[in-house]
């Protein structure tokens, strides 16, 4: 079947620098990718790579996109090279969005609503961050840590549990900031805190990572989780052949194929956490649209990360401590595509 074709680059500004281990990050670059078929069905994908991750440049999708044309095949589409995994992954979900959207809407017949982490900022303002959020009923939170001096990261973290009611979860996400010494000390400090995990601990192009990673996760109580680990299907692949004991975060964004990557995932019973890579709502519905369809055992999606950008026609849903699946029909990629223009 052939398809007309097109695509729009973007680069929006966040609302807020975000601050990680990886430095501080200001705007959003990436491509909006519009197919339509001969009888007039329109889709929209999205390409949001991550470079810092390891993941295809923008400047990469752009010149393939220029090079598709104003027309595509299915075998076109099949030859674009699998290292251009966020542009894989963007034209796969616009040409499958209409069996997406069925799949989803049956699934979500059984489950309606899913809860949803909040995001915090790193450093000081995590503590007024979280008082809001707590009054609007989040109860599973993600910290960004690794970003300031360990000793006062540490000495905060007590802080902010002292702020948790019973029964609230706290994700910290280091990035990949410490080395095992560091590790060592923050998991120790964890083990007796209500930390549901702690993500990407050691950085992912570290030397001897995978050792590193598998050692710090037998040896200490508290689940640790993958995420800058897990750049592509390659990647989970991987992980599961070397029998991850802990979280995998996906960042669907990421993934080429996700049914495929999904697939494996339910078979070996892992744990999942679909994550947001701070696209745009187009990306977000298709990711979400996953995450309702997923069988497995059900963790806080984290997608609480709106109001986003600058610019809020591109956010997802208001962030809120539950998603609902009517929330995703509300999201109209076609007035992202208009914007853009």
């Amino acid at each position: 079947m052939e398809y007309r074709f097109s695509h729009r680059r973007y680069r929006l500004p966040f609302r807020a620098v975000v601050r990680t281990a990886h430095g501080p990050w200001a705007e959003r670059d990436g491509a909006i990718v519009r197919v339509e078929d001969e009888a007039g069905r329109v889709g929209y994908g999205e390409a949001a790579p991550l470079p810092r991750f390891g993941t295809e440049t923008i400047e990469e999708i752009d010149g393939v996109c220029r090079g598709l044309g104003g027309r595509i095949t299915a075998q076109a589409l099949a030859e674009v090279p699998a290292r251009l995994g966020c542009l894989r992954h963007a034209l796969g979900a616009a040409i499958g969005e209409w069996a997406e959207a069925d799949g989803a809407a049956v699934a979500a017949e059984a489950n309606e609503t899913l809860t949803v982490s909040a995001l915090l900022p790193a450093g000081r303002a995590v503590l007024e961050a979280v008082k809001p959020k707590l009054e609007i009923g989040f109860r599973t939170f993600k910290w960004k840590v690794g970003v300031g001096d360990p000793a006062d990261e540490i000495s905060l973290l007590d802080d902010l549990c002292a702020e948790l009611p019973e029964g609230a979860k706290l994700r910290l996400d280091a990035n990949g900031a410490w080395d095992r010494r560091k590790a060592e000390r923050w998991l120790e400090r964890c083990a007796e805190r209500p930390v549901e995990f702690v993500e990407q601990p050691i950085a992912a192009d570290a030397r001897g990572s995978e050792d590193l990673l598998r050692g710090l996760a037998a040896d200490f109580p508290v689940t640790l989780a993958l995420d800058e680990s897990l750049v592509g299907e390659g990647d989970v692949m991987r992980w599961l052949g070397l029998g991850w004991p802990g979280v995998y975060v996906l960042k669907l964004a990421l993934v080429g194929d996700p049914a495929v990557t999904l697939a494996r995932l339910a078979h070996a019973k892992a744990a999942v956490v679909f994550s947001s890579s701070l696209e745009t709502a187009v990306g977000a519905r298709t990711a979400l649209r996953h995450a309702f369809a997923w069988k497995g055992a059900r963790r806080a999606l984290g997608y609480g990360v709106w109001p986003l950008f600058a610019d809020r026609r591109f956010d997802g849903p208001a962030a809120a401590p539950f998603l609902r699946r009517s929330d995703l029909a509300q999201l109209d990629p076609e007035a992202i595509w208009t914007a853009l223009d």
